[in-house]
């Protein structure tokens, strides 16, 4: 088997493997979910953390850090943002809320779908000529 026979190979399997449904399913959803964090990041700094500030009197949660001094001679001191992870924390419970708000409400329509009843069987030859009949001796007695 030669290197082009290989390589056609690869790419017919490649090209299989990425036409696939949940593999594009995959990437379109990571480019919206990149894109819904920018949102959600964007809610949390500049809505929702303001008014929290405000309730605890006006802390800047952004700014809250501390410094690890250097252990050794010439090395920079550590400085810890703990400010800078709770907005990652509360970043993080917000997106969780609302991925689970959608999964619920998907999961409501299907149960809907299913819930469904199956619509009536057709009715059989035999009930469609008794059906004609019980017509036809309706209309001789009137």
């Amino acid at each position: 088997m030669g290197v082009k026979e290989k390589s056609a190979g690869f790419r017919a399997e490649f090209k299989q493997f990425i036409m696939r449904g949940n593999v594009i399913d995959l990437a379109v959803g990571v480019i919206i979910g990149g894109a819904f964090a920018t949102i959600t990041n964007s809610l949390v700094n500049d809505v929702l953390m303001p008014f929290v500030g405000l309730f605890i009197g006006g802390i800047d949660f952004s700014t809250w850090s501390f410094t690890i001094p250097a252990l050794f001679a010439g090395a920079e001191p550590a400085v810890i943002n703990i400010g800078l992870f709770i907005q990652a924390v509360v970043n993080f419970l917000i997106m969780a809320l609302i991925i689970f708000l959608i999964v619920k409400a998907i999961n409501r329509l299907h149960k809907k779908e299913a819930a469904a009843p199956p619509p009536p069987p057709a009715p059989s030859k035999e009930e469609l000529l008794l059906t004609e009949i019980r017509d036809l001796l309706k209309e001789r007695q009137q």
